[in-house]
């Protein structure tokens, strides 16, 4: 399934006017993120696994191209913004899941 959401798509299982998907459904779940490998935004790697016909590539955690979209206000966030940030959308004050830390590696290439 595909949703327009703040003028940009986002592909997924059940997703949401705000970005929630059927993986991840909390009132802090919004937030999608854009994949290297089809510069498309999905709710979470689940639902790029389940969507996409390839397998995820990570977006460099230093790249300066927007990465996450705020699925509230959609403000567009880079991949260090993103993950230095406070949990919190910068542009209208959202709260982000905090639980996403835990799958940064999923998400973002740190060159490691």
């Amino acid at each position: 399934m595909e949703r327009e959401i703040h003028g940009r798509t986002a592909r997924g299982v059940e997703v949401g006017p705000e970005t929630r998907c059927a993986h991840y459904d909390t009132d802090r779940d919004v937030v999608a993120l854009r994949f290297a490998c089809c510069d498309e935004y999905y709710p979470c790697f689940r639902c790029h696994d389940a969507a996409a016909d390839h397998d995820a590539e990570r977006v460099s955690v230093e790249s300066s191209a927007s990465a996450v979209l705020c699925g509230v206000c959609g403000a567009e966030l880079t991949p260090r913004e993103f993950v230095d940030g406070t949990h919190e959308c910068p542009e209208c004050g959202v709260e982000f899941n905090p639980g996403c830390a835990d799958h940064y590696e999923l998400y973002f290439d740190f060159g490691e």
